[in-house]
């Protein structure tokens, strides 16, 4: 048979044909990409220290709330109700936190300060592995910033996503009022079902804005990485449309996991673990699908400079050289094994001169930096 005949591959068709459509289909790569990066098992990581964190978070903010809004209270009341949504089961009845323990959270004395700081360095702590994880997933590095530069960032951000809460609270409490004021001017009952059904939606779009916000700022700050906006604003409204379907059914896991009667006695930390986790699992998902689209285009994201590209693409090249001689080396083996006489001299010759030059290649390909 000839080596055309033998070389030139049939396309596929029927199933084959259909696996290998379905693999090109951007969800199944984005969920492979996810899945060969250890996107599970950085997001079972993260949301275990989340459970921490949030409490941290909790007691760290509301403490510090407590001195900025004290003369506030129905801000503070807001702020309460947007973080339950938030986290279905973190706060309120039958929650893992009470609502009016929030509220009289005690003033800062010197030994809750200290505890202060120690639970802070605990929140920070996640934002830290989030970053860590996300980079991990757009194939780059850790981030060489000075650790202390690094912290210093984090705790802005940290900063910066609790003035976000407390703002959309206000919007929140304005946009009630002026939806009751045109109510009141069309002559609509504020308890109508219609009525309802707009402030629902008000409160959703906030909590839509919210987490886009969030998620926009964590895939461009937090990472550091140079991705290009339109690509992360996309990334950023998927996932924030993921999220409003998992606060959504958010009530179901805490349910599911309280009648559990194995996990009874630990129902709500069981369901907020879970729903940390899959909090995590669609940060990293989304991440992954930016990631894959970015690729799709030909972006490098890493930041390299052009010298940087250069010498990697060197080094792909010499490695691809290597990859060639050795198999030239492996194929000459197998011959040589089964030769005889004349031909098996030439070919010991041969493969000589093949060990000799794949020697080589490994000896000039530059080391990885």
């Amino acid at each position: 048979m000839s080596d055309n005949s033998t070389s030139t591959e049939k396309p596929a068709t029927g199933i084959p044909a259909l696996v290998q459509k379905v693999m090109k289909l951007k969800p199944v790569r984005v969920f492979q990409h996810y899945a060969s990066n250890g996107g599970p098992l950085m997001a079972a990581g993260m949301s275990f220290q989340a459970l921490f964190a949030v409490f941290a978070a909790l007691w760290a903010g509301f403490s510090i709330a407590g001195l900025v809004l004290a003369s506030n209270r129905p801000l503070l009341e807001e702020l309460i109700t947007i973080i339950g949504n938030a986290v279905p089961g973190l706060i309120g009845d039958g929650g893992a936190v009470d609502a009016d323990a929030l509220l009289n959270t005690p003033a800062l004395s010197w030994s809750s300060a200290i505890a202060l700081v120690g639970l802070v360095f605990t929140a920070l702590g996640w934002l830290a592995s989030a970053r860590d994880a996300i980079r991990r997933i757009f194939s780059v590095g850790p981030d060489t910033t000075f650790f202390l530069l690094l912290k210093l960032k984090d705790a802005g951000l940290a900063l910066g996503f609790g003035i976000v809460l407390v703002v959309s609270a206000g919007i929140s409490i304005g946009s009630t009022t002026l939806i009751g004021l045109a109510f009141d001017l069309f002559g609509i009952d504020n308890t109508s079902g219609f009525a309802v059904v707009v402030a629902r939606i008000v409160g959703l779009l906030i909590a839509f804005a919210l987490d886009a916000l969030v998620l926009l700022v964590f895939y461009r700050v937090l990472t550091g990485i140079r991705i290009p906006f339109r690509r992360v604003i996309s990334g950023a409204l998927i996932g924030a449309a993921a999220l409003g379907v998992l606060k959504a059914l958010g009530g179901l896991l805490l349910g599911g996991a309280s009648n559990n009667p194995l996990i009874a006695s630990f129902a709500v930390i069981a369901g907020l673990l879970i729903f940390f986790n899959l909090i995590c699992q669609v940060i990293l998902i989304t991440a992954a699908w930016i990631s894959v689209g970015v690729a799709d285009v030909g972006l490098d994201v890493r930041g390299l400079s052009p010298e940087q590209l250069e010498a990697e693409a060197e080094l792909k090249q010499a490695e691809a050289r290597v990859v060639v001689a050795a198999a030239e080396r492996q194929r000459l083996e197998d011959e040589l094994r089964e030769a005889h006489g004349l031909r098996r001299r030439g070919l010991s010759r041969k493969l000589k001169a093949a060990v000799r030059e794949e020697s080589r290649l490994k000896d000039e390909t530059p080391t990885p930096r």
